[in-house]
């Protein structure tokens, strides 16, 4: 198997202890990338917050077994902790890839539960593209769907994701977004819901593949809507950076992962 860069960080650095991997490439749907994984706290005596975390890959790349080190850090919180491939591009285009982060969530509230997941408490997550997926999928899931979770989705993460992009003008959304019929719809900025729920924003403001305009733009927009929003921009940090610091050696970079677990944990109850 060739490791991306990234993937050899996951299988060299140390990871989060007092956790568990409890499940590999469970099928949520019928395509080969259709496959997810689980992980959570060793210790779990009731049902647990499922945090579903959304790699990114500029929506053309990526793979969950690069993210271990993700699924240990949220487990090590005490969350259970859902990683799903999906297809990319080109096998797929916009909304292909929303559309299996919707089938993955269906299963996930109906069999998460088997493994000490709670379903009527779901966090979205994701960094980069994951982290327009995750928004996406928790501003406007039905459209792509994504079961009703009204009550049920507490909160989303967003890490350096692109909020506010079109016109499309980079190679990676152009051949992810160019055949959309409606590229207005496309845009978190621009579905943004009635009262939608807390929305935790992170972006590195040495951002240069995702500036950190994106995070103030969909701020404003969440807030217009009545919205609860998060804001944090790490002085030192460029585009994988906050990803990065979900790793246990480089939680001194910058204060994501201690942000981002007690922002989730003033939305849920253990």
């Amino acid at each position: 198997m060739t490791r991306s860069a990234l993937g050899w960080l996951d299988l060299l650095m140390p990871r989060d202890g007092g956790t568990r991997k409890l499940a590999s490439d469970i099928a949520y749907g019928p395509q080969e990338r259709h496959r997810l994984d689980i992980y959570a706290p060793k210790k779990l005596s009731a049902p647990a917050p499922i945090v579903f975390f959304i790699y990114g890959g500029g929506w053309d790349s990526g793979s969950k077994a690069d993210y271990q080190f993700a699924g240990h850090a949220l487990a090590a919180a005490g969350y259970v902790t859902i990683i799903a491939d999906y297809r990319v591009v080109p096998e797929v285009h916009y909304p292909g890839f929303l559309e299996d982060g919707g089938l993955a969530l269906a299963w996930a509230l109906h069999e998460a539960v088997a493994y000490g997941g709670d379903p009527d408490q779901i966090v979205l997550m994701g960094h980069s593209a994951g982290a327009y997926n995750a928004v996406m999928l928790g501003l406007d899931g039905l459209r792509y769907g994504a079961p009703d979770m009204s009550g049920r989705l507490r909160a989303i993460v967003g890490l350096s994701g692109p909020y506010d992009f079109y016109p499309f003008d980079v190679p990676a959304s152009i051949a992810a977004f160019a055949t959309a019929r409606d590229p207005l719809l496309t845009q978190p900025v621009n579905v943004v819901p009635e009262r939608p729920v807390p929305v935790f924003l992170g972006h590195g403001s040495r951002d240069t593949t995702c500036l950190p305009r994106n995070a103030v733009a969909l701020a404003k927009s969440l807030r217009q809507a009545g919205g609860e929003v998060t804001e944090r921009y790490y002085d030192n940090l460029a585009h994988p950076g906050p990803l990065l610091s979900l790793f246990p050696a480089l939680r001194w970079r910058a204060p994501v992962y201690r942000e981002v677990v007690g922002f989730i944990g003033a939305q849920t109850t253990p």
